[in-house]
């Protein structure tokens, strides 16, 4: 690929992230408010249902956009949300950190 068409893939990059920026932003959200929730021991079922498939398309979305930190974190909050594993503080902070992670890796991409 030459210089032309990686500016221009690059360039159709950058517009498809400001057009998706929103909802891997609302994605990051549902994660951090299930962090939040799991961490206190109160993670419904729905809600955490709602973390795990937030986390799927946010593996798929920031792999695309070559955030490989981001799509490996996402990845792995999903199979703790497809667990059955009850809140612990240890398991708690974990995934809160991960949340906040992922919430940097968006930041400093836009």
């Amino acid at each position: 690929m030459d210089s032309v068409q990686q500016d221009a893939l690059s360039q159709a990059l950058d517009a498809l992230w400001i057009k998706f920026l929103p909802l891997i932003e609302e994605r990051v959200a549902i994660l951090e408010s299930a962090a939040a929730a799991f961490a206190a021991g109160k993670l419904p079922s729905e809600e955490r249902q709602a973390a795990s498939a937030a986390a799927h398309k946010l593996a798929g979305a920031l792999g695309t956009f070559g955030l490989a930190r981001g799509t490996a974190l996402a990845r792995e909050l999903e199979t703790m949300y497809m667990g059955q594993s009850a809140p612990d503080s240890a398991l708690g902070a974990r995934i809160t950190s991960m949340a906040a992670e992922l919430r940097a890796i968006v930041q400093n991409r836009s």
